[in-house]
C-alpha cells in the first residue's frame, strides 16, 4: 500500500513518495522514507520496507555504461537480483525469481522495476507504482501541459492518491536528481 510517483522534466528525474505502512486494515506512518538517493541513482519503492531497506543500505549499484536501457535490463538488474537474494528477500516460485516493485531514476532518465525484474521506461516520461498508482497517474496526465514545478505536480498526484486510496499517507517526501550525478 503506497504511492510512489516519478517524473522526468528538462532531464531531471523527480520521485515522490508518501509515507504509509499497511497491512491489512493497519497503517502506520512511517518515519523511514520510501525515496532516497544510492550511489548516484534516485529510488522510490513499494512491495516491503524490508526490500526498500535492502536497496536502500545493501545495494551497490554498478556505474551506468554504455546503452543506459540495456545496461538497466542486464547489469542494473543483476546487481538488485543479487541484493535481494543475498539479504532473503528474493522469491522464487515454479523456477520463477521474484523481487518487488519501484521507481529508479539515472542520468535523467526514469524506469520501472516490477516484481519479475523487468525494466519499464514510459514514453509519457512519469510513472507511478503502488496502491495510488492509477490515481496519482490520472493526476500527472492532468497536469502535464500546465506550467505547475515538477516537485508541485509530484505533491498533487501524492495527494491525490491519498485522498482517494486508504492506503496512502502524507506526510510526502519528494527528492530530485539531475542528469549529471553519478556518485554521491
Amino acid at each position: 500500500m503506497t504511492a510512489i510517483v516519478g517524473l522526468v522534466h528538462r532531464g531531471t528525474v523527480y520521485i515522490g513518495g508518501d509515507s504509509a505502512g499497511a497491512s491489512g486494515w493497519s497503517l502506520t506512518v512511517r518515519a523511514d522514507s520510501k525515496v532516497f538517493h544510492n550511489n548516484g541513482y534516485l529510488f522510490g519503492f513499494t512491495t516491503s520496507f524490508r526490500m526498500g531497506q535492502l536497496i536502500r543500505y545493501s545495494l551497490k549499484p554498478p556505474k551506468p555504461v554504455g546503452d543506459i536501457e540495456r545496461f538497466m535490463a542486464t547489469k542494473f538488474i543483476d546487481a538488485v537480483r543479487e541484493c535481494l537474494k543475498t539479504g532473503g528477500w528474493a522469491r522464487r516460485d515454479s523456477e520463477r525469481e521474484e523481487g518487488g516493485t519501484f521507481l529508479v531514476g539515472v542520468k535523467g532518465r526514469l524506469f520501472t522495476v516490477h516484481d519479475d525484474y523487468q525494466v519499464a521506461e514510459a514514453a509519457d516520461g512519469y510513472a507511478a507504482v503502488g496502491v495510488g498508482d492509477e490515481i496519482a497517474l490520472g493526476a500527472l496526465f492532468a497536469t502535464a501541459q500546465s506550467r505547475m514545478a515538477p516537485e508541485r505536480r509530484v505533491e498533487v498526484a501524492l495527494r491525490a492518491a491519498e485522498r482517494f486510496s486508504a492506503g496512502v499517507r502524507g506526510p510526502f517526501v519528494c527528492l530530485s536528481q539531475p542528469p549529471g550525478v553519478l556518485s554521491e
